[in-house]
């Protein structure tokens, strides 16, 4: 019986084997390299490759350039290769194999028909890539690393796609690279699986197409904005481009005149995908806009949308998943934003974010010629956990109800523990609002109308007293003196103002000159904040935005000192860049200084000015743009981070820092929406911290009481409520099949969760040990109670072999019956024999064929250059997944509601 159950399943393997082959395409290819190729001298002469086939569902397939010279510099070669499977299957990884040493840039075209199936040919010219539309499906470009598409989202390709050949383009920039005549191989590896995703991925492009770029002229701004009308969207990442002027290029989401970071980035930078807003959904109704800030310093004729090198794009790509009943697989936007529209851009759409030298130099020397190990998004810093009780935790229900904020610059506490905020109402700090001569440009505008300064019940969040209009044309600092005065600064007046908190309708003291900007003794440029000493008075001034020193003045405003950045060593003193933000301490009688563009906190002697000391953190990573003080722990520091033009970016959060140590203690951020510009910092007694952001027009609230964080609400203990929230989490994600780790995962998680509350060491290895212990128990009552393996192979073999037997049966008949010549044919289609029809075919469709659609008149030499790096394909033919990667989560779409 056993001889005769083996003999029977290799037959259909057999069968399964060579019905694959009669209609497989994997016999057309003719150009693959082998799997090493660090040496490009020599990677013409390796061995070709066929494409590996993982499993039945997964293949791997290389495209490499057959070991190419280009012509000369500007060079656009490309090959072509047929998709490996006719049915339909998803590109779920790339892999580039590049370096920007020799290739400027990398695309990957999709189409039915190639120009050529030649070995390589010149696409650079009139010749181009495909006879039908192509459609970009990935590119490449600057050493971009990988980025990890989410689980269960794939890219749709063969099949009824409309996508039978992939092109490879490679654009060779500088001919220079080759003087050593070596010949390039550089080319990409495609991972793709067979299953089903249930989700399909998209890409919705944002592209200028008329911006023109005037010689010298410091600012340009290209903006794009088009109403979205279709199916809901989910982005999970983002990706900017343009060529040598572009400073930053931002997306956001409009929905209810509410601007919505989707993402940013310095298109210098890396040109891979990052992660995205994953608050940003897109509907039906909102608006999508993108901006690019470009500089035409240096150039001496004007600059145009184009592809060549001498030319500028503005490209912000926005990499979606959607419902696969309802995919799109591509969109785009070209109309041209409004002004009236733009006039209401986040602050931040217009902060340059400048790429270091050094940044530059070590992208030149990473070329990405090996396989990636490190699947890490870029740009992306290691989160630190910092091992204490103490933690602040945002009070998501604060305040009870909605503030009306404009941009946040200030916050500060008053002699009854109320919060003062301090905002710009309808006025908004653009990159237009000053000149050269940081003068302010939009006086036409008149004064703030609303009431710029709100006092508001710290509890509650109930506005107590509003003032401050008609007074202020772009507030920025707040802090209050022992009287219960309000000290101000106006960058756009360049002034500091003595306000009393009674009768705000006239300013008690007013300093420096109404829109004057200066650097002597009785002017400011564009100052920052206010300090005062508690003992003597004093008033102490960052100053500021164009001036780098520190001005200590008398209670009644008049001049006493100034000094500028401190250091330990003075042969290397570094001076202040924007000293944005000051905290006075009353127990040491000191004074520090947020130095935000330097990333760094510097601490001084109040009454002298002595330089004491400096806290510079990796954390900060670039910028840190306000800071408070408590004597509370021997010295804490609260310090808010923020991006910063001349610095990689960095995870925005709030850090407490140990004044005498310098190390952080904790570090924290919203729960429900992330920071965006956090501006200012303020800490009462107790301990609670309200930060004021200029990017969301809000102010946060932060605690650590113990009983917020493990309160129950509504008799649940939150623990309970996490594992509910798990539970509701597995139920809706889709799944073909539940399985063992899947459960083991949520007992994880579940059993984690007391490790967020405070608990004994000794409390929680007690509880470890238990849960153990449950495991182990469960584990043996389920190898007892379990059914042997050979017994369910069997049972499963048992039908089959039936069948199998009544067909041979029926088969002998009918050729008793009909003769020996009866023939029986197989269809082509048949899905592969025996196993093929117990498989079934990949049900469902995604047309590619307009994915990318060449936007007429555009030239294909100028299209952009993209990066879609990184999702792990299916590992095992159990997995009911296509990827494991944890990057991004990918959760079904919400129905949508019906009209």
């Amino acid at each position: 019986m056993g001889v005769f159950l083996c003999c029977v399943v290799g037959l259909a393997f057999i069968f399964q084997s060579h019905s694959l082959d009669i209609d497989n395409p994997l016999y057309r290819f003719k150009r693959y390299q082998a799997s090493d190729w660090s040496d490009p001298s020599d990677c013409a002469a390796r061995t070709k490759q066929p494409v590996v086939v993982t499993n039945t569902h997964n293949i791997t397939l290389d495209i490499r350039m057959p070991g190419v010279i280009p012509a000369g510099s500007d060079n656009y070669l490309c090959m072509a290769v047929p998709v490996p499977l006719n049915r339909d299957s998803y590109i779920v990884d790339f892999v580039p194999h590049a370096s920007m040493d020799t290739a400027h840039h990398m695309l990957l075209y999709g189409c039915q028909t190639p120009v050529s199936t030649s070995d390589y040919w010149d696409c650079g010219s009139v010749q181009g890539t495909c006879e039908d539309e192509a459609s970009i499906m990935y590119a490449w470009a600057r050493n971009a690393p990988p980025t990890k598409l989410p689980k269960d989202v794939g890219f749709r390709v063969g099949g009824t796609s409309g996508i039978s050949y992939f092109v490879l383009q490679i654009h060779y920039g500088d001919i220079s690279a080759f003087r050593d005549h070596h010949r390039d191989c550089s080319g990409l590896t495609l991972r793709m699986t067979s299953k089903p995703q249930p989700f399909v991925a998209g890409m919705y492009l944002l592209m200028s197409v008329d911006t023109i770029i005037p010689p010298g002229k410091r600012v340009t701004n290209a903006d794009i904005a088009c109403e979205y009308e279709s199916f809901p969207i989910y982005p999970f990442a983002f990706r900017t481009h343009t060529h040598h002027l572009g400073k930053v290029v931002s997306g956001y989401r409009i929905r209810d005149g509410r601007w919505t970071l989707i993402g940013r980035q310095s298109p210098q930078l890396p040109q891979a995908f990052y992660p995205a807003n994953k608050e940003a959904d897109v509907k039906d109704g909102d608006t999508i806009a993108a901006r690019c800030v470009f500089t035409g310093e240096g150039r001496t004729s004007k600059t145009y949308i184009g592809g060549t090198s001498g030319d500028e794009m503005c490209n912000f790509y926005i990499m979606y998943y959607m419902d696969s009943r309802n995919a799109i697989p591509f969109m785009n936007c070209m109309q041209t934003g409004s002004n009236e529209l733009f006039r209401h851009i986040p602050l931040e759409a217009n902060v340059p974010i400048a790429v270091s030298p050094d940044h530059m130099m070590s992208m030149m020397h990473s070329g990405h010629t090996r396989d990636h190990q490190d699947d890490r998004l870029p740009l992306e810093p290691k989160e630190e956990v910092w091992d204490q009780d103490y933690h602040l935790e945002e009070v998501i229900t604060w305040p009870e109800s909605q503030l009306q904020l404009g941009q946040v610059s200030g916050v500060a506490l008053d002699s009854d523990a109320n919060l003062v905020i301090f905002h710009r109402g309808d006025h908004r700090w653009g990159v237009n609002s000053f000149d050269g001569q940081d003068r302010y440009q939009q006086r036409s505008l008149g004064p703030i109308q609303q009431s710029t300064i709100l006092v508001v019940d710290q509890v509650k969040g109930q506005v107590l007293k509003a003032s401050g209009r008609n007074m202020f044309y772009l507030p920025h600092g707040i802090t209050t003196d022992t009287e219960n005065n309000y000290w101000v600064t106006d960058v756009a007046l360049h002034q500091v103002m003595k306000i009393s908190s009674r009768d705000t309708d006239k300013p008690l003291v007013v300093l420096g000159e109404a829109f004057i900007p200066g650097s002597d003794k009785n002017h400011f440029c564009q100052p920052t904040d206010v300090a005062v000493d508690t003992m003597t008075g004093n008033i102490y001034v960052s100053d500021g935005y164009c001036n780098a020193r520190i001005i200590k003045l008398s209670p009644d405003g008049r001049y006493l000192s100034e000094w500028g950045a401190g250091s330990s060593d003075r042969r290397r003193r570094l001076p202040f860049r924007i000293p944005h933000s000051l905290a006075y301490l009353p127990d040491r009688q000191e004074l520090c200084v947020a130095d935000r563009e330097n990333g760094r906190i510097q601490c001084f002697v109040a009454k002298t000015g002595e330089f004491i000391k400096e806290i510079k953190r990796d954390e900060f990573r670039g910028a840190v743009y306000a800071i408070a003080y408590s004597p509370a722990g021997g010295g804490l520091i609260y310090a808010v981070n923020g991006e910063s033009p001349y610095s990689h970016s960095a995870p925005l959060r709030g850090f407490v820092i140990n004044y005498s140590t310098k190390e952080i203690v904790d570090a924290f951020s919203p729960d429900k929406q992330a920071f965006k510009m956090p501006h200012d910092i303020v800490v009462n007694k107790d301990g609670v911290v309200f930060v004021g952001d200029a990017g969301s027009d809000t102010v946060f609230k932060f605690t650590s009481e113990k009983a917020h964080r493990s309160v129950k609400k509504g008799g649940i203990e939150v623990q309970e409520l996490q594992e509910i929230e798990t539970l509701v989490q597995t139920n809706l994600k889709p799944v073909h099949k539940v399985s063992v780790s899947m459960a083991l995962a949520t007992q994880q998680k579940t059993a984690a969760v007391p490790d967020k509350q405070t608990q004994p060491p000794q409390a929680q290895q007690k509880q470890s040990e238990g849960d153990r212990r449950k495991l182990e128990t469960a584990a043996e009552q389920s190898s007892r109670q379990g059914v042997s393996p050979a017994v369910i192979t069997t049972l499963l073999l048992i039908p089959l072999v039936l069948v199998i037997s009544i067909g041979i049966f029926i088969r002998w008949r009918k050729s008793r019956m009909y003769g020996d010549g009866f023939e029986v044919k197989l269809e082509p289609n048949s899905g592969g024999g025996i196993l093929g029809k117990l498989r079934g075919k990949a049900a469902g469709g995604l047309n590619l064929g307009n994915f990318f659609a060449t936007h007429k008149g555009y030239t294909r030499q100028g299209f952009d250059r993209l990066s879609t790096e990184g999702s792990d394909q299916e590992k095992d033919d159990e997995d009911t997944t296509d990827s494991e990667n944890e990057e991004y989560s990918a959760p079904p779409p919400p129905p949508v509601p019906s009209s």
